[in-house]
């Protein structure tokens, strides 16, 4: 398509000239002694900006200079700020090529065009150019046929070129064509800095590069002693040092870790992530038909599946007291199997660990009171939520005297949790299968603004201290909390996948495996 003759004012812009040639860069040493010989000889530059283009320079390489050069104190600047209207990168298009009205009603030959070649032609201007044009009445359609594109007028001044240009130019455009130009999008406002300069107190005409070290060369050609030297900064900062910072569960961790050697409680070894289903379950007088042993609850192991690594005559009490009772229990009364006992799983509690080390504990031939804790990892084939995770710390404590009590219970956590700096509880009554009676605990979530269960609690059986050996009369207070709920407590977070988990960028290295 052939566009029509147009006038000179139309829009037809003649093409932009070539870009000029960029002059070779100059070092900062010549910019620098040329603001100097400048000040020197005038005493002032009014405008940074100027006196950059007189240098044939970019302001940028300027104003480093006179960083520089304030910070010795050989000038003194004043900032200049001024903000002003410039193009956006689709106004420079339209000030080089013309406007997209201008550019459509040139595309259009004599008898007319169709829109689709017209949108072939113009590319991405074609929608703009069609709304503009039709509202300066430009363009018309043939009657019956709204795809042939008619040019209604033989002549368009390209009005917004013109103010384009002008305004690229730095000439001063009316308010009004301003808000016209925001409107469409095609200017933006800017903030310019340049600076007024003037002689400081330490000004010179050549500044003097003072020298900040000897080197070899210095000292085999013996310019050193002629050498002026940098004065030493004694009061500059170092390099500030890189460090991380603690993960909120580690900061708990150790509190609660210090909480306990503070009362008096040993560390028992956790280092058995898997664990049989005898000391997870059935040394703890849990059933085997319990729902907590089913693999909707328990991540079991393929392989190894099984242990055959058990105490043979302990295994043979906890068989008895399983089917038959003892103790003054009756027991469960249901056919106790080895196979399942021998399931190796993923431990579902550190109870585990209280189980081999109260097992410990009996065979001594001397027993003595023993406080001891833990803090680990368990696993539990649990569904994930905002509380929940199917992997977490568990927080194990527990007390073998004689002539232990409930109250002697409540006491322990109480003092326990205010320690830790969680007053709000309260005790709920529960059932455990290795504790009676057993409580359930809860505190105070101020993030969720509900009470919150954050551990278990209660006295351990007969059922399961008798057959280990433990002496008559000997109780053992134990209580078990995760790790995560008090820390999302104390630190305010409502939802415990943004503290531990996949989500969550920390390394934490509370045992190993």
């Amino acid at each position: 398509i052939s566009p029509p003759r147009t006038s000179s004012s139309s829009s037809s812009p003649p093409p932009p000239p070539p870009p000029p040639r960029m002059a070779a860069k100059q070092p900062l040493s010549d910019v620098e002694d040329g603001l100097l010989a400048h000040l020197n000889a005038n005493a002032e530059i009014p405008d940074s900006r100027s006196f950059a283009s007189s240098l044939g320079v970019p302001h940028k390489d300027v104003e480093d200079v006179i960083k520089r050069l304030t910070a010795f104190r050989i000038v003194e600047s004043a900032d200049i700020t001024k903000e002003t209207w410039v193009l956006t990168d689709e106004a420079k298009g339209y000030a080089a090529r013309g406007s997209p009205e201008v550019q459509l009603v040139a595309a259009i030959p004599p008898e007319g065009a169709s829109k689709g070649a017209l949108k072939e032609r113009l590319g991405d201007v074609f929608d703009i150019g069609m709304k503009a044009a039709a509202k300066n009445k430009w363009i018309g359609f043939e009657k019956g046929n709204k795809d042939l594109v008619l040019r209604k007028v033989e002549d368009t001044r390209d009005e917004l070129q013109e103010q384009l240009r002008r305004l690229e130019n730095g000439e001063v455009i009316a308010d009004k064509v301003i808000d016209d130009l925001k409107r469409r999008k095609l200017v933006t406002k800017e903030k310019s800095i340049w600076y007024s300069l003037k002689k400081g107190p330490e000004f010179v005409a050549k500044r003097k590069t003072l020298a900040t070290d000897v080197t070899r060369e210095h000292l085999k050609s013996g310019d050193w002693k002629d050498l002026e030297f940098k004065d030493y900064n004694y009061g500059a900062q170092g390099q500030p040092i890189a460090i991380g910072y603690s993960q909120p569960l580690l900061e708990v961790r150790e509190a609660i870790q210090n909480i306990f050697l503070e009362m008096g409680f040993s560390e028992m070894p956790t280092n058995m992530y898997v664990e049989s289903s005898f000391w997870n379950f059935d040394a703890l007088f849990q059933p085997q038909q319990h729902p907590a042993r089913d693999s909707h609850d328990t991540f079991f192991l393929k392989a190894p599946a099984t242990t055959t690594q058990l105490p043979d005559d302990y295994l043979e009490k906890v068989k008895q007291v399983h089917q038959s009772g003892g103790h003054g229990s009756k027991g469960y009364g249901y056919d106790w199997k080895r196979d399942e006992a021998e399931k190796n799983l993923l431990r579902t509690h550190t109870t585990a660990v209280s189980t081999r080390m109260l097992y410990k504990l009996a065979q001594e031939k001397t027993f003595a009171p023993k406080r001891y804790y833990s803090i680990d990892r368990v696993f539990r084939n649990e569904a994930v939520d905002r509380t929940h995770l199917a992997e977490f710390h568990q927080i194990e404590g527990l007390i073998c005297d004689y002539g232990l009590t409930l109250g002697d219970l409540i006491g322990v956590l109480e003092d326990f949790f205010s320690r830790l700096g969680m007053s709000k509880l309260r005790f709920k009554p529960a059932y455990n299968p290795y504790t009676e009676p057993s409580m359930e605990i809860f505190s105070y979530h101020d993030g969720l603004k509900k009470w919150v269960e954050i551990g278990n609690s209660g006295m351990f059986r007969p059922e399961m201290l008798l057959p280990m050996g433990l002496p008559e009369g000997v109780n053992v207070i134990a209580w078990g909390l995760s790790l995560e709920r008090p820390t999302m407590i104390l630190y305010g977070i409502d939802n415990i996948r943004d503290l531990f988990g996949p989500k969550v960028l920390c390394l934490l290295t509370l045992s190993c495996p």
